[in-house]
């Protein structure tokens, strides 16, 4: 009996850590890849949050205003606003989950118009969505009364592993040229009918 026992313990023993060790492995996996894709979204958000910031300086030169969020104050320190500035070393970009690029301009329906760059957990690993997002108009809704209806349209959704500056940068180009040119000639429809025409469509909501 006691050498059953003292067996049983052996095998206990080396069944744990066997488990131990796999564990173990796994952890330096998971690290591992949570490390390098946190640096990669760091570098991902950098350069979007300065290139956008660009674009913004771009538009605003034409009287064409638009707001970008997050803040500028957060993640900027200026010597003279707006071009001359360099990033707070002190902002978490490793956490930044949402970057959004916003019309604000008042003619034909355009505020609300957006860029908006997402973030969000899959079975695979974390992904990188961008979406333009604008409003149809409004509706009258029976309990609620009148609320403005807006449309998605999905223009990247990949693994932020796979997701290369390059992808989103050629995403961007033909992007802001349209948005850039549908302001100089105060026609919304150029943005909304090159969206509309190579991208699928995703949600759609009130607020």
């Amino acid at each position: 009996m006691a050498n059953t026992k003292v067996s049983e313990e052996n095998n206990s023993q080396d069944w744990f850590s066997k488990l131990d060790a796999t564990l173990n492995k796994k952890t330096e996996e998971i690290l591992k890849t949570v490390s390098q894709e946190s640096g990669k979204k760091r570098d991902i958000n950098i350069t979007l949050i300065q290139d956008l910031w660009k674009i913004y300086q771009k538009f605003n030169d034409m009287n064409i205003h638009f707001k970008l969020e997050p803040e500028y104050t957060k993640w900027a320190t200026f010597v003279a606003f707006p071009h001359n500035w360099k990033i707070k070393e002190d902002f978490n970009f490793d956490n930044l989950n949402n970057i959004s690029f916003i019309d604000t301009t008042r003619d034909q329906g355009r505020t609300g118009d957006a860029l908006k760059v997402n973030y969000y957990n899959a079975p695979e690993g974390e992904r990188i969505r961008i979406v333009f997002e604008y409003s149809e108009g409004e509706q009258y809704f029976k309990y609620s009364g009148w609320k403005r209806i807006y449309v998605q349209y999905i223009l990247f959704d990949k693994p932020l592993s796979e997701t290369t500056m390059e992808d989103i940068h050629n995403l961007l180009f033909d992007l802001v040229v349209k948005w850039y040119e549908s302001h100089l000639r105060k026609d919304r429809n150029i943005i909304l009918d090159y969206i509309t025409k190579n991208f699928p469509k995703g949600e759609t909501f009130s607020e």
